[in-house]
C-alpha cells in the first residue's frame, strides 16, 4: 500500500530563519513560502536527491502547528508523508483495520496540489502520518 517517502515535516517558529539556515548553512535548495490557509500553515520545501523536507510555520493562533509548538517550543519533526496509489482505497483499508483518520475522513488538497489525509499518531507508534495521492 505505501509508496515512497514524500517528505518529513518539521515545525518551526520562524520559516524565514529556518529557510536561511537550510539554504545558507546546509546549502539546500529551498522553495518560496506558500501560505495554505485551509491547513493553517505556511510551508517551504527543501529538495533532496531522494525526498523532501517540509518546514511548517503556524498561520494564525488556531493553527495545528501553533499547538504543536506550544508543547514543543523548539519545534521538531511534526509528521512523515508517504505516497499511496489510491488514497480512498488506502483510507478504507486503514479504517477497516481499525486506524483512525483525522478530520472528516475526506481528503483535502495538500501543499503539492494532491489529495492528502492524516492518520492518528496513537495508531502509529506516536507518529502523525500523512498520506498523499501519488
Amino acid at each position: 500500500m505505501l509508496g515512497r517517502l514524500n517528505h518529513v515535516a518539521i515545525a518551526v517558529r520562524d520559516i524565514a530563519a529556518a529557510s536561511a539556515l537550510y539554504r545558507g548553512t546546509l546549502g539546500a535548495q529551498v522553495s518560496e513560502p506558500d501560505a495554505l490557509e485551509e491547513h493553517g500553515v505556511t510551508v517551504v520545501f527543501i529538495t533532496l536527491p531522494n525526498t523532501k523536507i517540509e518546514l511548517l510555520e503556524p498561520l494564525g493562533v488556531d493553527s495545528p502547528i501553533a499547538k504543536f509548538l506550544e508543547k514543543n517550543p523548539d519545534g521538531g519533526i511534526h509528521h512523515v508523508c508517504y505516497e499511496v496509489d489510491d488514497i480512498l482505497a488506502a483510507r478504507d483499508r486503514l479504517v477497516n483495520s481499525g486506524a483512525r483518520v483525522l478530520g472528516s475522513g475526506e481528503p483535502k488538497i495538500g501543499a503539492h496540489g494532491k489529495p492528502v489525509l492524516f492518520l492518528h499518531p496513537k495508531d502509529f507508534n506516536g507518529t502523525l502520518i500523512e498520506l498523499e495521492q501519488a
